[in-house]
C-alpha cells in the first residue's frame, strides 16, 4: 500500500524538494520582526546623530542610559512602584468588567441601566477627568488605581457585552432543545462561545491600563516610572528620559503580546495550526 507521502514524492520525480535556507528564513515572522526593529533603531540612531534637536538623543545613548539605570536598580525600583496601582486597577477592572459585560449581554434591563455608563466612560477624555479624581481622592494610591480603572474597565465591559450578544442563536436553541437549564446554557454554551472576543477585550483593556497608570504618575503625583520621566526631563537628561519612555512602551507591548499568544493558544486553533 502506497502512503500519501510516497505518492507525492513519486509524482515529483525524485522526492520532495526541500526549501532553501533563504526561503526558510524569509518565512519566519520573527526574522521580519527583527528586521523591522533594526530599521526603526537605525533610523532613530541616524536622526539623533543629525543633531536637529538637542532633546533627541541617538539610540545608542538611550540604550547606554537604560543599561545604567538597570544596573544601579533605579529602573527596577520604579517599576515596582508603578506595578502596584496597575495590578490593583487591572484586577478590579477584570472582575467588575467581565461580570458587568456578561450581565448586560444576558439581561436587557441590566443593559439599559449600565451600558450608557460604560459608553460615556469610554468616550470621555480621561486626562481631563484626572484632576477631578485628584481633587476628590487626593494624590495617593486610590487616585492612581481609579485612573487605571477609568481607562481599562469600559473597554473590558463593552467587549464582554458584545461577545455575549454575538453568541450564535443556534447554539442557544440547541441547548434549549436538549432541555438544558439556564445555568447550563450560560456556563456550557454562552461563556465558551463568547470567550475569544472577551479575551480580545481583556487584551485591549490591559493596554489601556498601562496608559492609565502612566497618566496618573505624570498628572497626579510623580512616582515610579512617571517620577523618572519627570525628573530626567527637568534636568535635561534626555537620554535617560527616552530610555524610561521606551522601556514602558516595550513592557506594555511584551505584556499584550504574551496575552495575544495565550489567546491564540486557547481560542484560535486555526491560527495556531497555520504557523
Amino acid at each position: 500500500m502506497t502512503s500519501a507521502h510516497g505518492t507525492v514524492a513519486n509524482l515529483g520525480g525524485g522526492g520532495v524538494r526541500k526549501p532553501s535556507l533563504g526561503h526558510r528564513i524569509a518565512g519566519q515572522s520573527l526574522f521580519w520582526r527583527l528586521v523591522s526593529l533594526a530599521m526603526v533603531f537605525g533610523a532613530w540612531e541616524l536622526a539623533g546623530r543629525l543633531d536637529f534637536n538637542f532633546a533627541f538623543p541617538p539610540f545608542s545613548d538611550t540604550l547606554v542610559a537604560f543599561l545604567s539605570m538597570v544596573a544601579d536598580g533605579t529602573m527596577g525600583w520604579a517599576y515596582l512602584r508603578t506595578m502596584e496601582p496597575l495590578a490593583i486597577g487591572l484586577v478590579f477592572s477584570l472582575g467588575v468588567g467581565i461580570t458587568a459585560g456578561v450581565a448586560m449581554g444576558l439581561r436587557e434591563d441590566v443593559e439599559w441601566f449600565s451600558l450608557p455608563v460604560f459608553i460615556v466612560m469610554q468616550a470621555a477624555p480621561m486626562a481631563a477627568l484626572i484632576p477631578l479624581v485628584t481633587f476628590v481622592y487626593g494624590i495617593g494610591l486610590t487616585a492612581k488605581v481609579l485612573a487605571v480603572v477609568m481607562l481599562a474597565l469600559p473597554v473590558i465591559a463593552i467587549n464582554s457585552y458584545r461577545a455575549v450578544r454575538n453568541v450564535p442563536p443556534s447554539l442557544i436553541a440547541m441547548s434549549r432543545s436538549f432541555m438544558g437549564s439556564r445555568r447550563q446554557q450560560i456556563v456550557k454554551v454562552v461563556l465558551p462561545a463568547a470567550s475569544p472576543m472577551m479575551f480580545a477585550g481583556i487584551r485591549l483593556g490591559v493596554a489601556e491600563g498601562f496608559s492609565g497608570v502612566v497618566l496618573a504618575e505624570l498628572l497626579i503625583t510623580p512616582t515610579g516610572i512617571g517620577d523618572l520621566i519627570t525628573f530626567h526631563r527637568s534636568v535635561a537628561n534626555y537620554a535617560h528620559m527616552y530610555a524610561v519612555i521606551a522601556s514602558i512602551v516595550a513592557f506594555a507591548v511584551i505584556t499584550v503580546t504574551i496575552l495575544q499568544m495565550v489567546e491564540t493558544r486557547l481560542f484560535r486553533p486555526e491560527k495556531r495550526s497555520s504557523k
